[in-house]
């Protein structure tokens, strides 16, 4: 599923919920998790899961072009997700 049809299926579950207003649902939420993690907070929806971030530490590499040369990947910070109950439940059965 792509956002396209994620908003088309929020504007179908929600009554009165038109397209623009599916849209900026849409668009708020993912808004609002990606500021939580910019600012190494977590966000937890009970019962679907737990978004977090974390430093990836810097460390070495080869670089794929010429295999001899070693390169330093640099630090990065990354998000993480860990599936809640509900969510690990429904994927079981």
């Amino acid at each position: 599923m792509n956002k396209a049809r994620l908003i088309e299926e929020l504007q179908k579950q929600v009554d009165g919920l038109n397209k623009k207003q599916a849209e900026k649902t849409i668009a708020c939420l993912t808004d609002m998790i990606t500021n939580e993690l910019k600012h190494d907070r977590e966000v937890t929806i009970a019962g679907f899961g737990t978004f977090t971030s974390f430093l990836r530490y810097a460390r070495g590499g080869v670089n794929p072009r010429n295999p001899k040369e070693r390169i330093t990947i640099p630090a990065v910070r990354v998000a993480k997700f860990r599936t809640g109950k509900k969510l690990k439940d429904a994927l079981k059965s």
